[in-house]
């Protein structure tokens, strides 16, 4: 799943670079096609064409058009550099999100295995409570935390909870009872 950089232009380098390989073809055959032509020509027809050519600044159009071309190959060599380093850097950037991919499909069974134990490890602790005697029970949850204790009073069938309840302290049992009847108050409503 290739996914295109929301910065990047869309077909300019490439129009770049088609643009430069045809003025680039376009100086080639301009400065070849003379010689060629020569090649085909009458000797009489060469010279009238070398008096053209001997005209003042020729020569100098002709070396500038070199440098000129020179100028487009460098230019067009760093730009395939270029292509070729972003390239490089969009396969390196799809293989991070791929792995980025991987490592969040292996969290999220990791959480959920986790979760899974640490549901089944309550439901297994909250039996526990509820096949206690409601006095023992009480005696136990009269020491942990109010919070702690409405979490499993809250997991277990009315009248077990009921009995531990009875047997706590009339402020613990309040305590507690205020904890589990707020728990929920804070969601909404719709």
């Amino acid at each position: 799943m290739k996914r295109k950089p929301a910065n990047r232009p869309k077909g300019g380098v490439l129009a770049v670079i088609s643009a430069l390989m045809v003025g680039s073809a376009a100086i080639r055959v301009g400065l070849e096609a003379g010689p060629a032509l020569a090649k085909t020509t009458e000797p009489a027809a060469f010279e009238s064409n070398k008096t053209q050519v001997d005209q003042p600044g020729a020569q100098e159009l002709l070396t500038a058009l070199l440098r000129r071309e020179e100028a487009l190959k460098d230019r067009e060599a760093a730009l395939l550099v270029k292509e070729k380093a972003l390239g490089i850097a969009d396969q390196a950037i799809e293989n991070r999100l791929v792995a980025l991919q991987e490592a969040e499909e292996n969290l999220r069974e990791t959480l959920a295995y986790a979760e899974k134990a640490a549901e089944t490890d309550l439901t297994r602790l909250t039996d526990v409570y509820q096949s206690m005697k409601p006095k023992d029970a009480a005696a136990l949850f009269e020491t942990m935390d109010p919070k702690f204790a409405a979490g499993f009073l809250s997991r277990m069938p009315s009248d077990a909870a009921a009995g531990v309840l009875a047997g706590l302290s009339p402020e613990a049992a309040y305590t507690i009872s205020v904890i589990m009847a707020g728990r929920n108050a804070s969601a909404p409503q719709e």
